[in-house]
C-alpha cells in the first residue's frame, strides 16, 4: 500500500510501517492501519506490506535450505527493496526512508538494523512496544527445530527424513497448518511465540545483543517508545481472573497464579520478590492494586524493560537514539 499526500509531493520523506501480531497473525489492511490521515498531516508519503506469519513464515529447520527460516522477514526485505527502486515515482525520496512498527513490526524493524542486507533500504527507525531483545523477539535453534517437528507430528507428516517431512508439510490444505500451529506450545505458555525469528546465519547471522555489542548493525538515529499498560494485552488471552469483557478485579491469590504462568522458570523465591516488588505497600487495600500489579509485570518483562536497555545501549554506543513513554 502506498498512501501519497495532495498535491502530489517532490522528494518527500518515507515512512514504511510493519505491522505487529507477534509473528502469528496480522495484516496490513486492517482500518487501524490506514496511513491517508500521516499522509495528508505530516506530507509524508506512508508504505506499508504483507509479509508470511506463523509456520508459514518463520518454519525452520536448521541448516536445510528446503526450511530456512525467517521467510517473513525476508518479506519485508523484498518490499523494502521495492521502495528504493519505485518510491520516487510517487514523489518519495529514497534516501529518506523511516521504518516503523509496533510489537512484533517493531521487533522486525529493530532486527533489519542488524541485517546487512537490509541496511541500504532505509534511512532510520522507530520501535514502539517492541524490541529484538524483549524474551520473546527471537527463537533459539533447538527450540524452532522442535516446534517443526512437532507441527509434522500433528499434521501427519513425521518422517526419519527431513526432505520428506518438508515435502509433505507443502502438500498439506494452509488452513490445515494454521489451525495446528498453535498446538506447537503448552496451552498454558500465553507468552510463547508459536513461530518466529531465529538465528539462520542469513538475515540473521548471530544473536542481537552480541550483533550490537561487536558494532555489527546499521549506525542511524532511532526513536524507542513504550505505553503505560503494555501487559494488558497479553492478560485477556488466559491471566486468572482476566477478561476483555469486565473490570479484571483480581486477588492476591490469582496474582500468584498469574506469576505461575506468566514466569514457569521463575524459582518460588522470586516469585515472591516479584510479589513484593509490584505490591503497593501504601495502598494494599485498593481493589485495582493486583490487576494494576500484573499489568506492570508482565509489560516490563516483555515490552517496557527490553526496550529501555536497548535504548541505553545502543546510545553508549555513540548512537542518537531518543525514548518516549
Amino acid at each position: 500500500n502506498v498512501w501519497i499526500p495532495a498535491p502530489k509531493p517532490k522528494n518527500a520523506a518515507v515512512m514504511v510501517w510493519i505491522y505487529g501480531g507477534g509473528f502469528q497473525t496480522g495484516t496490513s489492511s486492517l482500518p487501524v492501519y490506514d496511513g491517508r490521515f500521516l499522509a495528508r498531516v505530516e506530507r509524508v508519503i506512508v508504505v506499508s506490506m504483507n509479509y508470511r506469519v506463523g509456520a508459514l513464515g518463520f518454519l525452520a529447520l536448521s541448516g536445510n535450505l528446503e526450511a530456512p527460516g525467517n521467510m517473513g522477514l525476508f518479506d519485508q526485505q523484498l518490499a523494502l527493496q521495492w521502495v528504493q527502486k519505485n518510491i520516487a515515482a510517487f514523489g518519495g525520496n529514497p534516501k529518506s526512508v523511516t521504518l516503523f512498527g509496533e510489537s512484533a513490526g517493531s521487533v522486525s524493524v529493530n532486527l533489519h538494523l542488524f541485517s546487512p542486507k537490509s541496511h541500504p533500504f532505509f534511512t532510520r527507525v522507530i520501535l514502539q512496544s517492541g524490541s529484538s531483545n524483549a524474551p520473546w523477539a527471537v527463537i533459539s535453534l533447538h527450540e524452532a527445530r522442535n516446534r517443526t517437528l512437532t507441527l509434522a507430528k500433528f499434521l501427519g507428516c513425521s518422517r526419519e527424513n527431513e526432505t520428506e517431512i518438508i515435502k509433505c508439510l507443502r502438500n498439506k490444505d494452509p488452513q490445515e497448518i494454521l489451525l495446528n500451529e498453535v498446538l506447537v506450545v503448552p496451552y498454558d505458555s500465553l507468552l510463547s511465540v508459536n513461530f518466529g525469528p531465529i538465528v539462520d546465519g542469513d538475515f540473521l547471522t548471530d544473536m542481537p545483543g552480541t550483533l550490537l555489542q561487536l558494532g555489527q548493525y546499521k549506525k542511524t538515529q532511532i526513536l524507542v517508545g513504550v505505553n503505560k499498560d503494555e501487559g494488558s494485552a497479553f492478560l485477556v488471552y488466559g491471566a486468572p481472573g482476566f477478561s476483555k469483557d469486565n473490570s479484571s478485579i483480581i486477588n492476591r491469590k490469582e496474582f500468584q497464579e498469574g506469576l505461575k504462568i506468566f514466569f514457569p522458570g521463575v524459582s518460588d523465591f522470586g516469585k515472591e520478590s516479584i510479589l513484593f516488588h509490584y505490591t503497593d505497600w501504601l495502598d494494599d487495600q485498593r481493589p485495582e492494586i493486583y490487576r494494576e500489579a500484573m499489568d506492570d509485570v508482565v509489560g516490563d518483562y516483555n515490552i517496557i524493560c527490553p526496550a529501555l536497555e536497548f535504548t541505553r545501549k545502543f546510545s553508549e554506543l555513540g548512537n542518537d537514539a531518543f525514548f518516549y513513554y
